[in-house]
């Protein structure tokens, strides 16, 4: 039994990516704060909607999925409910395993990990790390979740602060990149709809190009960058702008707030 706890937008698509997986309603159960979100839920998925309490009593694997801020409140209202034979899932920005373990006051094995919002359509980038109690067995149960939904890398958890900067936060970096490429397809003449289609499908088969081909993705970018082009001269723009600059300084900057909100 798997309780996901905190089943808000990326509880809700992990919840989606089992069931598509193979996992039955009944092996699901999900916690909300408002009874108009638990029905949704059960209307949606089929699956049964508990309490915090009755999650961490029943499940074997907790997913702690609520957002940092929360998460010490939780884990007070749970912790004389977990024994030390329970797999603690925490997907909280900033949350350390040493903040669950501690907060629990048993040596249950807990693992931490940072999603992202292409879960949703089992494409995810998922990072795992184990704490002091947790060892291959656990790994491997987390994976097993994960890997339905997309990739799944494990990291030490001193880069986790870092892997919430670059992959948790990183879709919306590239939609914030196509609105912009929208943007200037428009101002150029281009219909709205023709530029997001051009742009959409330039960026979904350049990720292909980058994680098919093996290359660098210097390679890959300097293979379209001809001598005195029209790729160059757009290149040389983005540098005159400090692109490369502001984008080192914008996922410094999201490493630096997910520690503020883990500590409240």
């Amino acid at each position: 039994m798997i309780a996901i706890l905190g089943t808000g937008k990326m509880g809700e698509a992990l919840l989606s990516g089992l069931l598509r997986a193979g996992f039955e309603p009944a092996e699901i159960l999900a916690t909300v704060r408002r009874p108009e979100r638990a029905l949704a839920l059960r209307e949606t998925y089929g699956v049964r909607t508990v309490s915090n309490i009755e999650a961490a009593k029943s499940a074997d694997t907790l997913v702690l999925a609520v957002k940092p801020q929360d998460m010490g409140a939780l884990l007070a209202e749970i912790a004389p409910y977990v024994p030390a034979d329970r797999l603690v899932i925490t997907a909280a920005a900033g949350i350390t395993t040493a903040f669950v373990e501690q907060r629990l006051g048993v040596e249950a094995p807990v693992v931490r990990v940072m999603s992202n919002t292409p879960i949703r359509f089992d494409e995810a980038m998922s990072c795992v790390s184990a704490g002091s109690h947790a060892g291959e067995e656990h790994l491997r149960r987390t994976e097993d979740l994960l890997n339905p939904v997309g990739k799944v890398l494990r990291i030490p958890e001193s880069q986790q602060d870092a892997a919430t900067a670059l992959s948790g936060s990183g879709p919306a970096y590239f939609f914030y990149l196509v609105e912009a490429m929208v943007d200037a397809g428009i101002l150029l003449g281009m219909p709205r709809a023709s530029a997001l289609d051009m742009v959409t499908q330039s960026i979904v088969g350049a990720a292909v190009m980058l994680r098919d081909s093996g290359e660098h993705p210097v390679i890959l970018r300097e293979a379209v960058t001809s001598p005195g082009g029209t790729t160059i001269a757009a290149i040389a723009e983005l540098e005159r702008h400090s692109v490369r600059a502001a984008f080192l300084a914008a996922i410094e900057a999201a490493r630096d707030r997910g520690r503020e909100l883990a500590s409240g």
